[in-house]
């Protein structure tokens, strides 16, 4: 298998999420893009008409910053992304738009009530993917 040119890690504010972006930084020399999927009911509901890639940073979340701090201690730079949609039907169009040629995720980023009436994004992602994805416990 080749070597990927430029990986997206799709992000939430969890520990899973930021060991996937640790994991990619850290086995990949490629491009790296993280994406936030807001869904529309939130984007709506924080006063949102749209959120956009090219938004400015009153349109990313707190959690980018942290994003930051972890590419630099990889001496590296990541793009980042906020996205509008259902999560896992966001960032595999962003994937297929972009692009991309691996997918790391974490293994998991809502959890109880929520994960189960939301489904495993990471597995709808993995499921539907074009690309190859990655789960990172």
């Amino acid at each position: 298998m080749d070597s990927p040119d430029h990986v997206l890690v799709p992000m939430d504010d969890s520990e899973p999420a930021r060991a996937a972006l640790e994991y990619t930084l850290a086995v990949f020399s490629a491009e790296v893009t993280v994406v936030h999927a807001v869904d529309d009911l939130e984007a709506a509901y924080a006063g949102r008409a749209q959120v956009t890639s090219d938004g400015d940073d009153a349109d990313k979340p707190d959690f980018f910053a942290d994003v930051s701090e972890i590419a630099a201690k990889h001496d590296r730079s990541v793009g980042t992304v906020v996205i509008e949609g259902t999560s896992a039907d966001a960032i595999l169009e962003y994937a297929d738009a972009n692009d991309i040629d691996q997918i790391v995720m974490g293994s998991e980023g809502r959890s109880g009530v929520s994960r189960m009436l939301l489904g495993s994004v990471a597995e709808a992602v993995t499921r539907r993917a074009t690309v190859p994805v990655t789960i990172v416990p």
